[in-house]
């Protein structure tokens, strides 16, 4: 886990923020599946005050399993807390002027780490049971969040053609070069969180989807048509503590 560079900002839509970041993290093994989704779908999901946004007028949601390292500026890393796998459920919305990632659900595999992000970071994070296994170039990633609102996925996914940089106004650049957050605390407050990191070595990947029930908890089903499958090995990110929106 490395530090990104942080004078490397030419990719960025704003720049970094002048406050010192205060958690670094590195995400491995990642697949990007999104799906095309009628924005009005989600509208319900949303708070009001952010507009969902589009990329030529049609909304994404994708789901995204990889797994995380994390620790805290300063301090040791946290065993139980430190590296575990991750899965989100996310769309993307604006705030005036600014885009950013809305997310409808994080399941982890760290207790820890999950009663963590809900107090401190206000995001809707679960605990699961998690695994994941590298054969070759090949991930094989299960989850089983459990409680009372259960979703499982389970896969295997590899990239299929090699690195490549997304070209602004992309598809793919709008899906992933994403730079901040957005949550809602459950006074109703809104907040950012801003992360960084080097622009996203992306490739193609194939998926073999064998179970999606995620986007069930939502009162949504997964749109049948192809998703749009994107892998990368390791992005390092810096990340600021939230402030309000």
């Amino acid at each position: 886990m490395h530090l990104p560079d942080l004078t490397s900002v030419e990719h960025r839509p704003w720049p970094v923020p002048k406050l010192p970041w205060t958690w670094q993290q590195a995400w491995y093994d990642l697949l990007f599946a999104h799906w095309p989704i009628d924005a009005a779908e989600l509208r319900g999901l949303i708070p009001a005050e952010l507009e969902v946004d589009t990329h030529q007028g049609t909304a994404w949601i994708g789901v995204v399993p990889f797994t995380m390292r994390i620790k805290r500026r300063g301090l040791p890393g946290i065993p139980t807390a430190s590296y575990f796998p991750e899965l989100n459920v996310r769309t993307y919305v604006k705030l005036g002027d600014k885009t950013g990632v809305w997310f409808f659900s994080l399941d982890a595999a760290s207790r820890l780490a999950v009663w963590g992000a809900r107090q401190f970071f206000h995001l809707p994070y679960f605990h699961a049971d998690m695994s994941v296994a590298a054969d070759g170039d090949t991930i094989h990633y299960q989850s089983a969040r459990r409680g009372p609102r259960p979703a499982r996925f389970s896969a295997q996914y590899r990239p299929s053609v090699p690195v490549s940089l997304a070209q602004h106004g992309s598809l793919e650049h709008w899906l992933t070069e994403r730079y901040c957050l957005f949550a809602q605390s459950k006074s109703g407050d809104y907040w950012c969180g801003e992360i960084h990191h080097e622009p996203w070595p992306l490739q193609e990947a194939e998926a073999d989807i064998k179970e999606n029930s995620m986007l069930e908890p939502l009162g949504l089903r997964v749109p049948q048509v192809d998703p749009v499958l994107h892998f990368a090995k390791s992005i390092d990110v810096a990340l600021w503590p939230l402030a309000r929106a």
